[in-house]
């Protein structure tokens, strides 16, 4: 028998069986359903010993074009849904990705640069509370992952912000660096950052950048000032305010209130009398009193506040200046005369005999 008269004999059972058997229920009709038209009872189940189930309609085509046609849908339709997928993440392409961590996660930057002081002024308290109030920092901190040590970060900057949440018992809220950062980017990075906020003091920053040039992270003071785009300047400036003895900073009552003036005034006069100012700023130190900066920059370097005050205070003549006097710590009066002010009506002799008259009257 031929293999399509072997076919036709399977085929022909299956329709007697299917068609004639009464222990099957009849096929219902192929064709399209109208919308109108009742709707098809279900097939009741067959009784126990049918020997083929019922027939259901399956949605899988049956012939291999049908299947190819189906599978190319799906592929469509994925690629479709894809498509969609790209085009909602390209609205966060160079989106920094932040989270919650616990504060004792991270540890300090050896480069942190904050006095002992920013975290105690009213500044930081008005920080804390606005981070409380919101429940949290609204901006985040910067963070590198620590090498070998699983799940714990090393501080970039936002040392005021990690500080605040640590002493409220909050989580910080942290931008995690995910890409290698070296020791000089991470400099970079916080000295940039607090130089935006403008919010470092003369001390603080000058202090930060002596630590990088003592650990040769940068080899001068010139190579520095270059790598962060700031002037030389500024960077010598503020190492003047760092590199002040200890016993004449710990004159202040915080190195933070010291500027770059103080600074070159106090430098000026240890330069010209070292153990005059160094003498000073010990028996400064043992005074209980506490000045203002400017005033312990007057005692150091010999002077008074009032000194300071009524230094180059003019002396005028008819209108116009003619001097200037002022006053040292024990209350000796200077007082300058300019020559050309005299003109030739009085003579420098006749001025100094004119102003010992006046001290003695009699």
């Amino acid at each position: 028998m031929s293999t399509k008269s072997k076919l036709q004999s399977v085929t022909d059972s299956l329709r007697a069986l299917t068609g004639n058997s009464p222990l099957l229920p009849a096929a219902a009709p192929i064709g399209p359903r109208q919308d109108d038209a009742p709707a098809v009872p279900a097939a009741q189940p067959a009784p126990a010993g049918t020997q083929f189930p019922p027939v259901v309609p399956r949605s899988v085509p049956r012939t291999g074009p049908g299947q190819m046609l189906q599978f190319r849908g799906q592929m469509l339709a994925t690629e479709s849904e894809i498509s969609r997928l790209k085009e909602q993440l390209s609205a966060y392409d160079g989106a920094a990705v932040t989270r919650r961590l616990d504060t004792a996660q991270i540890a300090p930057s050896r480069w942190a640069n904050r006095h002992a002081d920013a975290f105690a002024n009213p500044a930081f308290q008005s920080l804390k509370r606005d981070i409380q109030q919101a429940g949290g920092n609204v901006q985040p901190i910067l963070v590198r992952p620590l090498v070998d040590q699983p799940n714990r970060y090393e501080l970039v900057f936002g040392h005021r912000r990690h500080r605040a949440c640590a002493e409220l018992g909050l989580p910080v809220l942290a931008t995690v660096e995910t890409q290698a950062l070296s020791d000089a980017d991470l400099f970079a990075m916080m000295d940039r950052e607090n130089r935006e906020r403008a919010d470092l003091s003369p001390y603080e920053q000058g202090m930060m950048y002596r630590r990088a040039l003592d650990q040769g992270l940068y080899p001068s003071n010139r190579r520095l000032a270059d790598a962060l785009g700031v002037s030389h300047t500024w960077v010598a400036n503020v190492l003047l305010v760092a590199d002040l003895p200890t016993a004449v900073i710990d004159c202040f009552a915080s190195p933070t209130t010291i500027t770059h003036r103080h600074a070159k005034t106090l430098t000026a006069a240890l330069d010209a009398d070292p153990k005059g100012v160094l003498r000073r700023a010990e028996r400064l130190r043992l005074q209980e009193r506490v000045l203002g900066a400017a005033a312990v920059v007057a005692e150091l370097v010999g002077t008074t506040a009032d000194e300071v005050r009524s230094a180059g205070q003019l002396l005028r003549g008819d209108g116009r200046p003619t001097g200037r006097w002022s006053q040292d710590r024990d209350g000796r009066m200077y007082i300058q005369i300019d020559a050309s002010a005299l003109g030739g009506a009085m003579t420098p002799e006749a001025l100094a005999a004119a102003v010992a008259r006046l001290l003695d009257p009699a």
